[in-house]
């Protein structure tokens, strides 16, 4: 019997995320029997490749979303809060990868590692965790379902593509500005910032997204957050600060976990993640064997290494985590998802 084919959008079809959407589609050999490329009107009339066929990226309006099964969001949350339920009104199923709904406690927030069975409850919208805590929460799950889990405290190195492609183009001409002695003035980051913006060539920057009240930005809250929601443990006890640093493409992380069984050891861990899914272990000393974000471009997993035990704590752990934010942290989880639906047979 010949599969069926489905009818995809893509909205924010022209950014980087929407990009990678696009290919992983195609790399993924994603059923599509039609592809449907949806834009602002600044980016409407380019050409896109899909499969070798060129298809036009139309304006995103409401009605652009009859017949589409399957909505992939990546154009900002004011676009996914004003058209999502617009989509999901005309039969479509929403992925949306911005901030929008993560939070909203009826709809699911989901890393298909982790808790895939949660799409089974969605009303329409499936929320795309941030970057950062998709990458984080793959590599713990499994730590945490063999020993528990109690604590995380976790600081980011993050990639400069996750502020968009203004912040990459910034990152390339302050370099060579510096390099070339030649005066610049930074205008893109840190991005939200409320009133100034610093150089992020050769430095490095602890501020992603708005200053809370309580002196966290909006990054980390959103990363101590969806943790809790993804893992389901609004008893975790987890902190988060978030630095910008100049790389291009690819997040990483230290993160200091404590677990609840006692007398496990670095190699049980590292057992563990040897198998996890998504999961790429990369952790020998003596070989100097680490992961590094310049290695995990273009690669769908979560690579883990560093992983040693506390010297003070029994409980205690430490680990380095990397991948690419453009791919695992936010296109390929979004076409996973998608891919959970019809395991699941959940899109009608």
């Amino acid at each position: 019997m010949e599969q069926r084919r489905f009818h995809v959008a893509v909205v924010g079809a022209t950014g980087a995320v929407g990009q990678q959407m696009i290919q992983t589609l195609e790399n993924r050999n994603f059923p599509v029997g039609t592809l449907t490329l949806l834009s602002s009107e600044r980016s409407a009339g380019k050409k896109v490749t899909f499969k070798g066929q060129e298809i036009e990226v139309q304006v995103a309006k409401p009605e652009s979303f009859e017949g589409v099964d399957i909505a992939l969001f990546s154009a900002g949350g004011s676009v996914s809060k004003a058209l999502a339920p617009e989509a999901v009104k005309r039969g479509a199923i929403v992925i949306d990868n911005t901030s929008a709904f993560r939070m909203d406690e009826n709809v699911p927030l989901v890393v298909p590692e982790v808790n895939e069975e949660d799409v089974k409850w969605h009303n329409g919208i499936i929320a795309n965790p941030n970057c950062s805590t998709i990458q984080m929460v793959v590599a713990l799950e499994p730590i945490r379902q063999a020993f528990g889990l109690k604590k995380v405290i976790v600081s980011t190195y993050q990639a400069v593509s996750g502020a968009g492609a203004q912040a990459i183009e910034e990152l390339k001409a302050q370099s060579k500005a510096i390099l070339n002695g030649e005066p610049f003035t930074p205008e893109i980051l840190p991005v939200k910032s409320d009133r100034k913006h610093y150089q992020i060539a050769f430095n490095a920057v602890p501020q992603i997204d708005k200053f809370q009240d309580n002196g966290f930005t909006f990054e980390e809250i959103k990363m101590m957050n969806e943790t809790k929601k993804i893992m389901h443990m609004p008893e975790l006890q987890i902190a988060a600060t978030c630095v910008r640093i100049p790389v291009i493409t690819g997040h990483s992380e230290s993160v200091y976990i404590e677990i609840e069984k006692e007398g496990v050891s670095a190699e049980d861990i590292k057992n563990i993640l040897k198998n996890a899914p998504g999961v790429i272990l990369q952790d020998d000393p003596t070989e100097q064997l680490y992961p590094m974000p310049a290695d995990c471009v273009g690669k769908n997993d979560v690579f883990v290494g560093r992983i040693r035990k506390d010297l003070d704590r029994d409980d205690a752990f430490h680990l380095w985590i990397v991948s690419d934010n453009l791919l695992k942290g936010a296109a390929w989880n979004s076409v996973q998802i998608a891919e959970s639906l019809l395991k699941l047979g959940l899109v009608k």
